[in-house]
């Protein structure tokens, strides 16, 4: 037996402790169904449990869809019916987009692409540190319209390469001279990975979950596309880009300015890569392909008939790299990122789902308004409010999906009736999903990582973030406003 695969005592008596006292403990309050607030009750209950790492994100999602099956909150009454609601979100396409970009990016690290490119922008801009970094922040910008997961973009492929070169110019933690380079290094490497994560929806796994959000909260009124999350985050994500490795370099300056080494390490280490291989060219050529289907090129030259949806061009992607021999079954079969991604996504998104259709979150959210309108702001100070509370509430979250699934829908619910622009209020907490990475040294998968290596104390890390979050947010209300006034979409 796996002592691992085991629920943790602590942490699961806290999550089983929290979901009975809601469910038996707390008075259903007025005009919520008593379906809802025990809904609400399983989802707390397993919220809790995923925060405190009672067991695996999926053997906690497979619990949770079982009890939602069991308990019978969403059809009391008729089992056939409870059953088919728990199972309900493995139908949703956004899931399945998800699960299958995680697989087609298997190809990058199989075939050693990703690394390719890594070295590549080294090369080209690694004269200087500071020319390091952003080859850093290039390379990951390249890669992230098709590494949904975010923690083997910036942890397994480019924090490998950061390294590399922190070791070549003897910059170590173990000989206490991180602050030659390493530190600043790694903390350029792990403050990309926010900014990336937010300028693709298959940038980083819970992006889809927020445009389902967005589409159930407005009735199907805004439908976020893959190209206009794009174009949107285009502006604002690039002036985030280009300002952090100044921001960092100003804060944690590095003792080696000029860095002719690196240049020469990933010229050494494309060299043992040797020239490109066909599999490298299929890759490139099929992710290619995907990103004009993704940004509705073909509907653009040819019309609305040749629109493509974004799930059916990710299946079209994964195809044609299993056509061509580039992945093979058992790559797909041994892809358990994306096996547990479609597992636990399932589970959320059905009960955040049923959460809305019950009218929890209409409740919540109202709450949420009467509360802030006691201050008598307008919508525009009660919305800066709304997204500092939700931001800011990462320093309690190990895990971007558990924060957004919980608080999401809630807070942009309250910010429409608060009156902010729906288009607006879904751009600017789409993006704050992905930028709230920054704040801590657990706040997603990456970063324990990076964190993990020993370049930065745990002050440094937590001071960079705080500094990032305020820099990246004044860009992104200031930049980012101006460019979609220009856009139309406000």
């Amino acid at each position: 037996m796996n002592n691992s695969s085991l629920p943790k005592l602590v942490p699961s008596a806290v999550a089983v402790g929290i979901g009975l006292l809601i469910w038996f403990g707390i008075p259903v309050p007025e005009k919520v169904t008593p379906e809802a607030w025990h809904l609400l009750a399983l989802f707390i209950g397993t919220i809790a449990a995923i925060i405190g790492k009672a067991m695996p994100i999926g053997a906690l999602s497979i619990i949770a869809i079982s009890l939602v099956a069991i308990t019978g909150v969403t059809r009391p009454g008729k089992p056939e019916g409870a059953i088919a609601d728990a199972l309900s979100g493995f139908a949703n396409p956004l899931i399945w987009l998800i699960a299958i970009a995680v697989m087609i990016a298997v190809a990058l690290t199989k075939t050693g692409l990703g690394t390719r490119i890594g070295y590549y922008f080294i090369s080209l801009f690694g004269k200087k540190t500071l020319g390091v970094a952003y080859g850093l922040v290039v390379s990951e910008l390249v890669i992230a319209p098709v590494t949904p997961s975010n923690t083997a973009r910036g942890g397994a492929i480019i924090h490998p390469i950061m390294r590399s070169i922190a070791e070549a110019f003897g910059s170590t933690p173990e000989l206490g001279t991180s602050k030659k380079i390493a530190r600043y290094l790694a903390l350029v490497n792990y403050n990309t990975n926010p900014i990336t994560s937010a300028m693709f929806i298959t940038a980083t796994a819970p992006n889809p979950l927020i445009v389902d959000l967005v589409a159930k909260a407005t009735d199907s009124a805004i439908k976020i596309t893959w190209g206009q999350w794009a174009l949107a985050a285009l502006l604002p994500g690039l002036v985030m880009l280009l300002v952090m490795p100044l921001v960092l370099y100003f804060l944690f300056p590095p003792e080696i300015k000029n860095t002719p080494n690196a240049k020469e390490l990933a010229d050494s280490e494309l060299a043992k890569l040797g020239p490109i291989k066909t599999s490298e060219k299929i890759t490139l050529g099929v992710l290619g392909l995907m990103l004009l289907m993704w940004a509705s090129v073909p509907a653009f030259l040819f019309g609305p008939a040749y629109e493509i949806n974004a799930t059916t061009t990710a299946w079209i992607g994964l195809s044609l790299l299993l056509v061509t021999g580039v992945l093979d079954w058992e790559d797909i079969l041994k892809a358990k990122s994306a096996w547990d991604t479609l597992v636990w996504f399932a589970a959320l998104v059905m009960m955040a789902t049923f959460l809305g259709k019950l009218g929890l979150i209409s409740w919540f959210s109202l709450s949420i308004q009467t509360s802030i309108s006691y201050l008598g702001l307008g919508w525009m100070a009660g919305t800066a409010i709304l997204v500092a509370i939700y931001f800011y509430a990462h320093y309690f979250f190990a895990s971007t999906t558990a924060h957004i699934t919980a608080m999401f829908a809630a807070f942009f619910t309250a910010g429409v009736a608060l009156g902010a622009p729906p288009m607006l209020l879904a751009l600017v907490l789409a993006f704050s999903s992905s930028l709230m990475m920054s704040l801590t040294h657990y706040g997603t998968g990456t970063a324990p990582i990076i964190f993990g290596s020993g370049y930065t104390s745990l002050n440094e890390w937590w001071g960079a973030g705080l500094v990032m979050s305020v820099v990246n947010l004044l860009i992104l209300v200031v930049v980012g406003g101006v460019w979609w006034s220009v856009l139309g979409y406000v």
